[in-house]
C-alpha cells in the first residue's frame, strides 16, 4: 500500500527535484522549516513563537508545517489537507529547508506517534544526505513540569543526529532560562500546559521559543553564506 509520502520520496530518489531557495524582493532567503504535531494547541503555539524568532533574523524566513494524525486502518486514510492550521509537511519541505525546528507533545517521555511516523518515512533523505550539515532544534509541551520534557526533546534529537544535522540548544546566557519557573531547558524550548491544558505560555516560555528560532536561523544563515 502506498503511503502519504511515497510520491515525494520517489521523486527525490530519482533526482527529479532540484534545490530551490525562497525568493523575496530582498533576494534569496534562508528557509527554516518549523515542523510540529499538536493535539491540544500548546505545541502549535510554541511553534508560532519559534517562527517569530526565525523571522527576526535578517535573511531568514520561517515555513510552518504540521503532520497528519496516525489513524487506524479501519478509520481510512488521513485527510490530505488539515481542517485548520498549518499545511501538512512533505519530504520535499524537509529537503528544501536550510534548517529545521521540530516540535511534539510528550507521549510517555517520547515524541508523539504522528511525528515519529513522519520521521520514519525520511529514509530517502537519509540515503541522499539531504539534511546533513543543516542546523536543527527541538521543542515540546507537557502537562506537568516533570512530565518528560527533556526525554521527549532527546527522543527528537536522535533521528536528527542520524541525518547528520547540527543540533542547536538554549544556553544559560539566555536570561529567561535562568529565571523560568515553567518550561525551558538547555535541550530546547518547552511549555508546562497544566493538568487540563489550561495554562497559556509564560513570557519566559515565549522568549525561549523565540530564542531557539533565532539561534537555528542565525546558524543557517551563516552556513548558507
Amino acid at each position: 500500500m502506498a503511503t502519504y509520502f511515497d510520491s515525494q520520496a520517489a521523486l527525490a530518489r530519482m533526482g527529479a527535484l532540484t534545490r530551490l531557495r525562497t525568493a523575496t524582493w530582498d533576494g534569496f532567503m534562508t528557509e527554516i522549516l518549523v515542523l510540529y504535531y499538536s493535539r491540544k494547541g500548546s505545541t502549535a503555539e510554541l511553534a508560532r513563537h519559534v517562527c517569530r524568532g526565525i523571522e527576526g533574523v535578517p535573511g531568514a524566513a520561517a515555513k510552518l508545517r504540521t503532520v497528519p494524525p496516525v489513524v487506524a486502518e479501519s478509520e481510512g486514510p488521513a485527510k490530505l489537507i488539515p481542517i485548520s492550521g498549518a499545511p501538512y509537511a512533505t519530504l520535499e519541505d524537509l529537503r528544501q529547508a536550510d534548517g529545521l525546528v521540530l516540535g511534539s507533545p510528550t507521549r510517555f517521555g517520547n515524541m508523539a506517534a504522528p511525528l515519529k511516523y513522519f520521521l520514519d518515512c525520511t529514509a530517502s533523505l537519509w540515503v541522499s544526505g539531504a539534511l546533513a550539515g543543516k542546523p536543527a532544534g527541538v521543542f515540546t509541551s507537557t502537562q506537568t513540569i516533570h512530565g518528560g520534557q527533556e526525554a521527549t526533546l532527546l527522543s527528537m534529537m536522535l533521528p536528527l543526529l542520524h541525518h547528520g544535522m547540527y543540533l542547536v540548544g538554549l544556553p544559560y546566557t539566555e536570561r529567561a532560562l535562568n529565571e523560568t519557573s515553567g518550561g525551558g531547558t538547555p535541550y530546547g524550548a518547552s511549555h508546562v500546559a497544566g493538568p487540563m491544558d489550561e495554562s497559556s505560555l509564560t513570557d519566559h516560555e515565549k522568549s525561549l521559543a523565540q530564542a531557539l528560532g533565532r539561534r537555528v536561523a542565525a546558524l543557517a544563515v551563516r552556513l548558507a553564506a
